[in-house]
């Protein structure tokens, strides 16, 4: 592999640019908006998604999707509840076998499928597909700060390839054959992250959030086994590493959405002042929704939505979870 196509020109299309870059690839990064593009061009910086980091002059930018499919594999980043539409418009462009490596995290709304699933329906027979997952904050990946990914593929020699083309000495992705859970660690997570936001802006204490990161991974362990999942895949990286993160720190944009809850803000006054997606907002109507129609047991993220989409009294249903029976754990 010598070249890679991105497409979505966010915080972390702009950082996983960075790796590939320092991996030894020539990047051709897409943006949706003009502007965008230009500020990588000119002044090699994503101020308005990624300000402070600078960007090695070599990274072309484009506003192009046919353009950034010309590659040896192709970077997908667009926000899950957009990849299908993405990668509808990429496939007069996209070249037979050119892998697609899907980075974002997610549930697609309406048709409640994993994103791996999206993208076959969407691209069909033309792209192999791999996942890349796991505990990451852009802008640590962009100042080049030790990280760690899952690199996901049903097929092992295209997905070590990968996995090798990718890696860095700061970089390390770890190939791991079950897809299926590598995807779900990563959108259930979001919402749990708003959950212990939520926790954290009412002030309930880092005993709740512990309790409630180690019960939502429970939830993700059972919605894993009905789906065929790894267990071990979400002890991993892609799983357990991912939710304890994004469950932690101000820098996860679903953390701090539920900081913003848990003091009183509505959803309406936070998402207006944002440009990034909060995936877990969408995901959280996904995944409870396909959680009952497989019969899983999921009490927070049904809570999260509840409280997003439905409505809900905060406190009503913060108080509900901590009614609910003691179970054998």
């Amino acid at each position: 592999m010598k070249t890679i196509g991105i497409l979505g020109a966010g915080a972390w299309g702009t950082a996983l640019a960075m790796a590939a870059h320092r991996a030894g690839l020539q990047v051709t990064l897409q943006a949706f908006e003009a502007d965008v593009a230009d500020d990588i061009n000119t002044h090699h910086e994503n101020s308005t998604y990624l300000p402070g980091a600078k960007l090695d002059p070599s990274i072309v930018a484009t506003v192009s999707i046919e353009q950034a499919v010309q590659a040896d594999a192709v970077i997908l980043v667009s926000p899950a509840q957009f990849l299908r539409q993405t990668c509808e418009a990429a496939k007069a462009h996209w070249v037979q076998g050119t892998p697609a490596i899907i980075c974002a995290k997610g549930i697609e709304q309406g048709s409640y499928k994993l994103l791996s699933e999206v993208v076959e329906e969407s691209l069909g027979d033309l792209a192999p597909r791999a996942i890349l997952s796991g505990p990451t904050f852009a802008i640590e990946v962009a100042h080049e700060r030790p990280t760690a990914l899952t690199l996901a593929c049903t097929d092992e020699a295209l997905g070590q390839r990968l996995s090798k083309a990718l890696s860095s000495r700061c970089f390390r992705t770890y190939y791991s054959a079950d897809v299926i859970g590598a995807q779900l660690g990563g959108a259930v997570k979001n919402v749990m992250a708003i959950a212990c936001g939520i926790i954290e802006g009412r002030g309930m204490g880092d005993n709740a959030r512990a309790a409630l990161i180690t019960r939502g991974l429970a939830e993700i362990s059972r919605m894993g086994a009905v789906l065929g999942a790894d267990e071990h895949t979400l002890m991993g990286l892609s799983g357990l590493g991912d939710l304890s993160l994004t469950c932690s720190a101000m820098q996860s944009r679903n953390f701090s959405l539920g900081v913003a809850l848990g003091q009183g803000q509505s959803l309406a006054s936070i998402l207006q002042e944002r440009k990034s997606v909060t995936e877990g907002v969408y995901t959280a109507a996904a995944v409870t929704e396909l959680a009952r129609r497989l019969q899983v047991d999921m009490p927070i993220c049904l809570a999260v939505d509840a409280i997003l989409n439905l409505g809900a009294d905060l406190d009503s249903i913060i108080d509900g979870l901590l009614r609910r029976p003691l179970n054998v754990e």
